[in-house]
């Protein structure tokens, strides 16, 4: 039987007239969210320490990007904590609320669980500044459908502190030279990586680490981790750390006069060697990497495609060491 009821011509009329309003309606609505979000991208970036210094001009370069580029960004602080980064990152990967993910890592193999999961659910994720992956020596991409890796290479960081050290201790003939080791995150994925390089480069030069402390990135912290260390090891005649970890250590030192070696090439690191008050530092280049990094996943939301490994510190003067001699050479992107 036909249950189509034939209506007077002007009535039907009207009503496919309504049901073809209301289609395209429909249809631009599902339209415009697809391409809506593609045109704006709501993206997450999740930092390990907004109160870090180093991490400031890394999320305002993202954020300058984000803008002319009419995404949009939510920032999550993980305050240096690898659980809470995690559990940030699951909610963002679960969320439905995000086309991608900028994530500065604290202990990156640790988040390749919630990438995956972010990946399947169609959200495109860019690793930046920490290596994300058990190979800490490349700025290759190590996690499948990860759309950009912005990094600079962990261990390498560690090998230039390293060289910076054997030099030091050979330039101010200290001998044997008893180093005060100052991790910044001991259980994080880069100083591992970092004190790896370090140790590699240091074997068989008469140097030995004697003592360690940690700091947070805080010279606060640093200066009372160097004051233990100092205090119980008198005999320290060279501290090594991240910049912030060496101007806490300056402080510290009073009378006793230590040398001094940083990573981080920050305005506080680069002005300290320049006028001699600290041996060395290694270059990092915080701004290039926002930059880069969202310029990365709002390309991938946009078009699918990814920027592959990208290693920021490449093709820097004298591999990114700095020294007296050639800091002038270099310049801060951010205050260190």
């Amino acid at each position: 039987m036909n249950s189509f009821v034939r209506l007077p011509r002007r009535r039907r009329a009207a009503a496919w007239a309504v049901v073809l309003v209301g289609a395209l309606v429909v249809g631009a609505a599902v339209s415009g969210s697809a391409s809506g979000s593609k045109s704006k991208p709501k993206i997450a970036y999740l930092s390990f320490a907004v109160a870090n210094s180093y991490d400031a001009p890394m999320l305002s370069a993202a954020k300058a990007v984000a803008k002319a580029q009419g995404a949009t960004v939510t920032v999550f602080d993980a305050a240096n904590d690898p659980k809470k980064q995690f559990a940030q990152f699951q909610t963002v990967a679960t969320s439905k609320q995000y086309d991608g993910i900028v994530v500065q890592p604290i202990f990156g193999t640790g988040l390749i669980p919630v990438v995956k999961t972010a990946v399947k659910n169609g959200v495109k994720v860019v690793n930046m500044d920490q290596i994300m992956g058990p190979n800490p020596g490349t700025a290759r991409p190590q996690v499948p459908g990860l759309s950009g890796n912005v990094v600079f290479v962990q261990t390498d960081i560690g090998k230039k502190q390293g060289a910076l050290v054997v030099a030091a201790c050979k330039a101010n003939n200290l001998d044997p030279c008893n180093v005060g080791y100052l991790y910044s995150v001991k259980v994080s994925s880069l100083d591992s990586a970092i004190r790896k390089g370090f140790d590699s480069v240091i074997a068989g030069h008469n140097i030995k680490v004697v003592a360690e402390g940690e700091t947070f990135y805080q010279p606060a912290n640093a200066l009372k981790a160097a004051q233990t260390m100092l205090q119980a090891r008198p005999d320290i005649n060279l501290i090594v750390g991240a910049d912030q970890g060496a101007t806490g250590a300056e402080q510290a030192q009073g009378s006793n006069k230590v040398v001094l070696v940083g990573y981080g090439g920050g305005q506080v690191g680069l002005k300290a060697v320049s006028s001699g008050r600290w041996y060395g530092t290694v270059m990092q280049r915080p701004a290039t990497e926002g930059k880069l990094a969202m310029a990365c996943v709002i390309k991938a939301v946009k078009t699918g495609k990814g920027c592959g490994g990208i290693d920021v510190l490449k093709g820097l003067p004298n591999g990114g060491i700095v020294t007296k001699v050639n800091a002038s050479k270099f310049k801060a992107e951010w205050p260190g």
